[in-house]
């Protein structure tokens, strides 16, 4: 079985990106992703052994369900 890379430059959505890129992406800090992967309430991710990933089409959908009209109100989808 061939090893797959995890490339910055995608031309393949479905590509796995890594905890920095997929921090980058989201204009977070990687800790701060980091956080969100122990405590919950991030995007969803992937394990393979020791080896975290996040697909690019998950990280939309958790962007997406992060909008407020206010700093009580939450949009719901």
């Amino acid at each position: 079985m061939a090893k797959r890379t995890i490339k910055s430059k995608r031309k393949n959505p479905a590509e796995w990106l890594t905890p920095h890129e997929a921090a980058a992406y989201l204009e977070l800090s990687y800790s701060t992703l980091a956080h969100y992967r122990s405590q919950g309430g991030g995007p969803i991710f992937y394990k393979f052994g020791w080896r975290v990933a996040y697909a690019e089409p998950d990280l939309i959908a958790w962007q997406n369900g992060q909008r407020w009209s206010s700093t009580s109100n939450k949009l719901k989808d």
